[in-house]
């Protein structure tokens, strides 16, 4: 996640579980993405998922059914906007990790309530959280596509496919993704303000939310080193500056330097975080809790080593996170 917020976004995740173990590489790996879904039954179940928000599908009002989505076209579209010279470092990339990272982090598993599906971040009182300050940005950056596709691709899959598509283009591994996510008509379906992480607070704070969204230990870790991307905001979260001093290339060296740097408090009238001698990189208390936390450090410690190790297992634990909830049809 490019940001962090008090209420707000301290560890990114994700995964899907079952897929093939994802190679690493950006534009030029290869993307497995689950097109049959579209092209084959795809628009059928696409129809009957609108009834879970109490809308009738197209054919109930008239409505032919829309052409089937080029997948690949959208994510051709997604990473040619990617780079942004006038944006923060230059790219969009970490923010629409964020997005997508937000999207999907409401999710509950004791009751399938929140996570990606239905795009409810649309609308108040979501779009207006604190810990997704700085995300009508990302939104308004793929509105052209939105637009370019239309009904026939939802915003809860453009926004889950942007994040996938800024890692791989940023360099990191491929992410397990499939098509079937629904929109909802309205905000009914916003849960609680909360369920995302805290940037302020400790270990089982992180656990809690992590914990509440199926997650174990080592996948916390895993989508934690979705921080290697983008910076912080004072004006959005309270924090500032980046973890890393390359956010905007997906690698392992956060975990790096969260355990081989010096960190102390910041000296300043800001929410408490810790910076490395130079004042110019940045750890929130979220982070250095995967540090004082003996049962994380030993993850952190695996990933600082072995780069191939965390990229497998942050696509896995990413792709999970963005299928949370989503009820996609039963594999043939």
């Amino acid at each position: 996640a490019a940001e962090a917020a008090p209420q707000g976004s301290a560890a990114p995740g994700g995964a899907a579980a079952g897929g093939p173990p994802p190679s690493s590489g950006g534009s030029g790996g290869f993307w497995p993405l689950t097109l049959g879904l579209a092209a084959a039954g795809g628009y059928a179940w696409y129809s009957g998922s609108l009834q879970q928000f109490g809308v009738p599908g197209p054919e109930e009002v008239g409505i032919a059914a829309p052409k089937e989505v080029d997948y690949q076209e959208v994510r051709a579209a997604i990473a040619a906007l990617l780079d942004a010279e006038d944006y923060d470092d230059g790219s969009y990339g970490p923010l629409l990790v964020r997005l997508a990272w937000h999207a999907a982090g409401t999710y509950s598993k004791a009751d399938g309530s929140g996570g990606s599906n239905g795009a409810t971040m649309r609308f108040e009182p979501e779009c207006s959280w604190g810990a997704n300050a700085g995300l009508g940005v990302a939104r308004d950056v793929l509105e052209p596509i939105k637009k370019k596709f239309g009904a026939k691709l939802s915003y809860a899959d453009l926004w889950t496919l942007a994040g996938c598509v800024a890692i791989e283009e940023m360099g990191g591994p491929v992410i397990p993704w499939q098509p079937g996510r629904a929109d909802a008509p309205d905000g009914s379906k916003i849960v609680e303000d909360g369920r995302l992480p805290d940037a302020a607070l400790g270990a089982q704070h992180v656990r809690d939310v992590f914990y509440r969204m199926g997650f174990d230990d080592q996948e916390i870790v895993a989508l934690s080193g979705a921080h290697t991307l983008g910076r912080c905001h004072t004006d959005r979260s309270g924090f500032v500056n980046p973890w890393t001093n390359a956010p905007t290339t997906f690698s392992n060296l956060y975990f790096q330097d969260l355990l081989n740097t010096k960190w102390k408090k910041k000296k300043w009238a800001g929410p408490t975080q810790y910076e490395d001698p130079t004042g110019e990189l940045m750890m929130l208390p979220t982070d250095m809790a995967l540090i004082w936390d003996r049962k994380f450090k030993r993850h952190v410690s695996h990933y600082a080593k072995d780069e191939e190790a965390f990229f497998k297992d942050f696509a896995s634990a990413f792709g999970k996170l963005l299928a949370l909830g989503v009820p996609f049809p039963d594999a043939a």
